[in-house]
């Protein structure tokens, strides 16, 4: 049964998400502190916990701009044609890695070469990135990605892995990946722009071959940078509720 407490901070949770916070950060912060000092094992803990790969979505740019303020902060990153993978830390040690498909990979990533092992931090930390293949087109990469994930025993490809999103986190995009840049993971170039007439033109640039040229990319993805725009997004009823999506042509 759960507490007045849980109650209550999962309450102040729901506002927030709908862009109509009550308290400040700090303030909902030391409640959570209290609930894990009082109850740990609670069900707010174990849902928040869970580690889920959420998906991608893909669709048009006008699609994902409508409703947005013309001045909108949003960052364009590239679409990296491997295997999505997302990692959970807890107490800084890397205790479980997923699959798009929610295949248990952690003895396939635990010795990776650019994935840490064992982070400077308390607490959970789930990180979404891809793992590819660098200096390949972007089937290929897809492709021997996707064969390592599977694969038995050794694997004598070059992969690489990049993070791009905090899941759990209550940063904004660009603090996320700065964030994960200091604790030792590699991030993908990403470009800023305050005028969502913008991204048609840089989605133009990379159609031509201009943009994200490193990656084996076969699209770009376009982000609300603010954490509470994505809130919203996500907890609304408008008829876009993503806040990040795939452009792919």
């Amino acid at each position: 049964m759960k507490t007045y407490l849980e109650e209550r901070i999962e309450w102040y949770e729901d506002n927030y998400r709908n862009g109509n916070a009550l308290i400040s950060d700090k303030q909902f912060d030391q409640l959570e502190k209290n609930l894990l000092r009082i109850n740990p094992n609670c069900d707010y803990f174990r849902r928040k916990n869970k580690l889920v790969l959420p998906s991608l979505e893909k669709g048009s740019v006008d699609e994902f701009l409508k409703g947005l303020l013309a001045d909108t902060r949003l960052l364009i990153e590239p679409k990296i044609d491997g295997c999505a993978v997302a990692l959970q830390y807890i107490n800084g040690n890397l205790e479980k890695a997923i699959s798009r498909k929610g295949s248990n990979v952690t003895s396939k990533l635990i010795k990776f070469q650019n994935i840490p092992n064992k982070l400077s931090l308390r607490g959970v930390l789930q990180v979404r990135g891809e793992l590819y293949a660098p200096n390949q087109s972007p089937h290929i990469s897809q492709r021997i990605a996707s064969r390592f994930l599977r694969a038995k025993e050794g694997f004598s490809e070059s992969l690489s892995f990049c993070a791009f999103q905090i899941i759990n986190s209550k940063l904004n995009q660009y603090e996320s990946k700065k964030c994960l840049s200091k604790l030792g993971f590699t991030i993908p170039e990403d470009i800023s722009c305050n005028f969502t007439s913008q991204v048609k033109v840089f989605r133009k640039q990379w159609l031509e071959g201009k943009l994200f040229r490193k990656y084996p990319t076969d699209g770009i993805v376009v982000k609300i940078n603010s954490r509470k725009l994505q809130l919203i997004r996500e907890k609304s009823n408008l008829d876009y509720p993503y806040w990040q999506m795939a452009i792919k042509s």
